[in-house]
């Protein structure tokens, strides 16, 4: 009992709306001990004695018979002080003394004072002449806790404290529900992976618990990204390995069995191997360098890189394969371009696969322009071909391992397995920056990559 959420949140509400009555009724309770009925009966009949006199205060100056009227008519003590405190004339000459009276800095009506032998009295006094000071006084009732508990308090409080009890826990129960129930849902949602499918969870209930719920939606998605992006990856490795190893299979199959039976053929079957064995070689490099990279375990060796340097290097490099096929490689670069903070063969890699891949997709007579330039804490390169161009509705998932546009463009990227460019985007954001690109079909396609300067370098220049 009272293990789920539901049911202790409904006992605490219980307990806490208990303890409140509680204290209520205490206060309460202690309220009318302190001011019970019959003293403020006492009270009024002292206030209405002051009132007589007040009407008339030259009758009762000097005329105790007159003051032994009201005394035997209100049932109340009065006493005349002097000036000098001293007691002039007692009502009640057997009662034990009162002291003179305080002075109601309060206002109040009646004020408290105990006697002689501890008793108290509910008081208050007036001046009947410049040297004559009046006090009335009465006893204060004393009125048993529990007849003042059982006859004018017990019912009301019962009545009112288990209405209030049974409203309050109809709400308790309601807010605990309001709370537990979202949580349960998303507990049932959570044991039902994997054998149920996963879906969004509508946000219910306190903020703090409709974050939570957000929370749990956005990791769905995540999730489900993730599976997807495993099948995937599975079917893709799958898929890639396939054709080299049936070529590998075929061909050693042809050597084995005789069919391959001159030097030439021979020779061209091992050829074949070789190359389908190279191209899987490097694929499983692919993959396991992405792996690092994403994982964020790649060995970067970080330093100083003069990008001019490594641009110039880049240009040098292709521009025979450039020249070869017709296509103009240019390099626009201010002469004072400051370093990045990076790893230089890393960052090399990233250029020379998108380089190489702009120019086998740009036609003879186009042109590839490397472009680098400063924009506030930032160096920006670009990469603009002129060549064929990718497909609007390409662009979203040029990064994504294994995805190529169409079969032309096999061969360019990643070594016909689609993953350069998604190495490529894993080594940019290890270096804190960000490639996009844009592209328009027949007229070229432009890289922009953005990497931090080097701190030491973005507030001296």
């Amino acid at each position: 009992m009272f293990i789920s959420l539901r049911s202790r949140l409904w006992l605490s509400y219980a307990v806490v709306i208990t303890i409140a009555l509680c204290i209520v009724t205490a206060v309460v309770l202690i309220f009318l001990i302190r001011n019970p009925f019959a003293a403020r009966e006492t009270q009024e009949r002292i206030r209405e004695v002051k009132n007589l006199i007040l009407a008339d205060p030259q009758k009762y100056i000097n005329t105790p018979d007159a003051i032994d009227q009201l005394r035997q008519a209100y049932g109340v003590r009065m006493l005349i002080f002097g000036t000098g405190r001293e007691l002039v004339f007692d009502s009640n000459p057997g009662e034990p003394a009162l002291p003179f009276p305080r002075r109601n800095i309060f206002g109040r009506a009646t004020q408290l004072a105990r006697d002689g032998s501890g008793r108290l009295w509910l008081y208050t006094f007036m001046r009947l002449s410049a040297d004559r000071i009046l006090v009335i006084a009465s006893p204060r009732p004393r009125v048993p806790l529990l007849n003042i508990f059982t006859d004018q308090f017990l019912v009301p409080v019962v009545e009112g404290g288990l209405i209030a009890l049974f409203l309050s826990l109809i709400l308790a129960f309601a807010i605990s529900r309001w709370v537990a129930d979202p949580l349960q849902e998303l507990v049932r949602a959570a044991q039902s992976y994997p054998s149920g499918e996963l879906k969004a969870i509508s946000p219910g209930g306190p903020h703090e618990v409709q974050d939570l719920t957000r929370a749990f939606n956005s990791m769905i998605v995540r999730l489900e990204s993730s599976q997807k992006s495993q099948r995937d990856f599975v079917a893709n490795v799958s898929h890639e390995l396939k054709t080299p190893l049936t070529s590998i299979q075929g061909f050693a199959q042809a050597i084995l069995d005789g069919t391959a039976d001159t030097p030439e053929t021979r020779r061209q079957a091992a050829q074949i191997i070789q190359d389908e064995a190279g191209r899987m070689h490097r694929m499983v490099l692919d993959l396991l360098d992405l792996a690092r990279l994403e994982a964020g375990t790649a060995d970067l060796k970080m330093s100083a890189v003069d990008m001019k340097e490594l641009l110039q290097n880049i240009v040098e490099k292709f521009t025979p394969q450039g020249q070869k096929a017709g296509i103009r490689l240019e390099l626009s670069q201010p002469t004072d371009l400051l370093p990045v903070i990076g790893d230089g063969d890393r960052l090399a890699q990233v250029f020379t696969n998108l380089v190489d891949n702009a120019l086998k997709f740009t036609p003879t007579d186009g042109k590839v322009i490397l472009a680098a330039e400063r924009v506030g804490a930032e160096m920006k390169i670009s990469i603009t071909d002129t060549g064929i161009g990718i497909p609007k509705e390409a662009l979203p998932r040029l990064f994504d391992r294994f995805y190529q546009v169409d079969a032309s463009r096999a061969g360019g990227e990643g070594h016909g397995a689609g993953l350069g460019l998604a190495i490529v985007k894993e080594i940019i954001e290890a270096h804190g920056g960000r490639i996009s690109v844009r592209s328009d079909v027949g007229h070229g396609t432009t890289f922009e990559i953005c990497l931090p300067l080097a701190k030491i370098y973005r507030k001296s220049h």
